[in-house]
């Protein structure tokens, strides 16, 4: 029976209101733009990093006064969105923001603690990438505290510039940005400072140029760098350039005041050490090979940042071969997260060992046992786990020292030829990435075809003093 025209129209009527209504449920349902996280939950810096996004390139624009330590800067960043986002956050310690754009557009934003919320005038989707201008001033301050051997570190004042190293979290005591490992990025760093005065970063020099009294040096990186790994470092400095043997491009900048402090030749040992890691290690990861060397005792210590690590007044030639061995244990590869630190320092202080062999002078054998030898079974040195030390003992000596007895008990234990391949293939396919304890162990494994998991719970995960 067929039914009559009202009835049909009946219908089609409440077929088209359920649909409209399923239509309306399924717009209700969808969460539509949300804001991106605060940190990414590192355990050790849980507001860390800021979730949502991540950072492609950094432009920053810095003009320093060292009279009066006052910063005016601008930031450009590069970013893509990584889910529909109606807001985000970015990291920055205490400096004033005047004013805030994305993509060209004035943005609204509000301080949260160390983070600024932005909120754009229109959300982000998914998947499009954006840029973000940030203008500030102000001082900037180092942070303390326990972390770094009880020093300061970041933003350091100095007397004719600063010295900056910001490991593990400082990076943004000077620029706002995503300042975890996690988020790697290339960079643009652009320096002003007065004449006389040498403005260097990381990558190499584009250009300088000097206008107004003032001299701007423009660095570029092009290889993905950690946050904590950037440097403007601001002083009178000596500089040497030139090519190491193996043809590496090489940039050393050198306090005048420490011309004849030490018997260390700077250029000639980073030049060296450049060239024999990278036969051992796999090719130069960078653009270029350097030192800053600051007259900067407060600071009492160095720091591998990307290309060129800085040395404060405290150097060696076994420091250098440390801090170029991070090129690519720590900055090439850099930690998953800030527990992972031992595949940073562990791997640096064993290469100090791989250094001392390599010139005939000891042995990492020999050496390893040394250090176990002299630190007694209830030594506070074997209560630190090396695989999650926290936080503020992240750089307790145990992680340096223990963790490269790790590397030499796993050299032992597969041979030579296995080991150094472990370390060559670990490099080249985490190239400028992250990574974490359990894939080193997973390499291990599989390059040896040996069952690793005692050695590395016993080395590694598990307090008081091994056997041998």
């Amino acid at each position: 029976m067929a039914l009559s025209r009202s009835a049909r129209l009946a219908a089609l009527r409440l077929t088209a209101l359920a649909t409209a209504t399923l239509s309306l449920a399924l717009v209700a349902a969808s969460p539509g733009p949300r804001p991106g996280a605060v940190g990414i939950d590192d355990p050790y810096f849980p507001s860390l990093g800021n979730g949502g996004f991540d950072i492609k390139h950094y432009g920053l624009d810095l003009d320093y006064n060292p009279d009066t330590d006052v910063l005016n800067a601008r930031a450009e960043i590069s970013a893509r969105a990584e889910k529909d986002l109606s807001s985000f956050y970015l990291d920055l310690q205490k400096l004033t923001v005047t004013s805030i754009e994305v993509n060209g557009r004035a943005a609204q934003f509000t301080r949260t603690g160390d983070d600024i919320r932005i909120k754009p005038r229109h959300a982000l989707a998914k998947g499009r990438t954006f840029t973000v201008e940030v203008k500030y001033n102000g001082i900037p301050e180092p942070l303390g505290g326990p972390i770094v051997f009880g020093s300061d570190y970041g933003w350091m004042k100095t007397g004719d510039g600063v010295f900056v190293a910001c490991e593990p979290n400082a990076a943004s005591t000077w620029f706002p940005g995503s300042d975890h490992p996690s988020d790697k990025a290339t960079f643009d760093i652009r320096i002003k400072a007065p004449k006389g005065l040498t403005g260097v970063s990381n990558g190499r020099l584009v250009s300088t140029r000097t206008t107004g009294g003032k001299t701007v040096a423009h660095w570029r990186t092009d290889k993905p760098m950690a946050t904590y790994l950037a440097t403007a470092t601001i002083g009178k400095f000596d500089v040497r350039t030139g090519r190491t043997p193996g043809g590496i491009p090489i940039y050393v900048a050198i306090d005048p005041v420490l011309k004849n402090s030490n018997n260390v030749d700077v250029y000639g040992v980073t030049a060296e050490v450049t060239d024999y890691w990278s036969k051992l290690f796999g090719k130069y990861p960078f653009e270029e090979t350097g030192a800053i060397v600051d007259d900067m005792p407060q600071a009492g210590f160095s720091l591998e940042t990307q290309t060129k690590p800085v040395y404060s007044a405290v150097r060696s030639e076994s420091t250098i071969a440390h801090e170029l061995a991070h090129q690519w244990f720590g900055d090439s590869v850099s930690p998953e997260e800030w527990d992972d630190i031992w595949l940073n320092e562990g791997f640096a202080t064993y290469s100090q060992w791989l250094w001392e062999e390599h010139k005939g002078r000891n042995t990492a054998a020999a050496l390893m046992r040394a250090g176990y030898n002299a630190r007694p079974a209830d030594a506070p040195f074997w209560q630190t786990v090396v695989g999650d030390p926290q936080r503020d003992t992240m750089f307790a000596s145990a992680v340096y020292q223990r963790g490269a007895m790790t590397l030499q008990m796993l050299r032992e234990r597969i041979g030579d030829k296995a080991f150094f391949k472990l370390l060559r293939v670990w490099v080249a396919d985490y190239k400028y990435e992250n990574a974490e304890t359990s894939e080193f162990i997973k390499y291990a494994e599989r390059i040896s075809g040996q069952q690793l998991d005692d050695l590395f719970k016993t080395w590694l995960f598990t307090k008081g003093k091994p056997a041998l």
